[in-house]
């Protein structure tokens, strides 16, 4: 498997609240990403390490994203394609989470873009709780399937 840039891994946390089905979802930082809602949100993810496991890049990257630290068990959801052509291969977990408590690690960004000026930025700016049904309509359009999966794999062992 490579490691290149068009190969990431992410972790979609779920919880329960009674019968329904929610998920946990990242906002990107930066000001691309400000004004965007709808088709905007995602999965944390993130670029595989040399050596490492899409599995164990997942859980690292949630990690950076969120401040969370993922806890076993982990389901596979297989992997997605995203539009510019990037490979997503993803995991689903249970448990919780505030997202008034998330703290995501920082990137660099050249803004306005070739301009010579490079800015910081979080990489995430919030994080929040989703029904799967609100997620399907802010998520990257690419990843609606990693939420069905999820859903799916949850058929019979809770109401979604």
């Amino acid at each position: 498997m490579s490691n290149g840039l068009n190969v990431s891994a992410g972790l979609l946390l779920y919880r329960f609240r009674g019968s329904r089905l929610e998920v946990f979802l990242a906002h990107p930082g930066g000001p691309f990403w400000v004004n965007r809602d709808a088709g905007a949100w995602t999965i944390p993810k993130g670029t595989l390490n040399p050596g490492e496991s899409p599995l164990e890049a997942a859980c690292r990257e949630f990690e950076e994203e969120t401040g969370i630290k993922p806890q076993p068990p982990f389901f596979p959801l297989g992997s997605i394609r995203q539009k510019a052509g990037k490979t997503v291969h993803a995991w689903a977990w249970e448990g919780n989470a505030d997202p008034r408590l998330v703290k995501s690690n920082v990137m660099k960004l050249e803004w306005p873009r070739k301009s010579g000026r490079w800015l910081t930025f979080p990489e995430v700016d919030r994080c929040a709780w989703f029904t799967a049904e609100a997620a399907k309509e802010r998520i990257l359009a690419s990843q609606i399937e990693l939420i069905t999966r999820l859903e799916s794999l949850l058929q019979g062992s809770k109401a979604v």
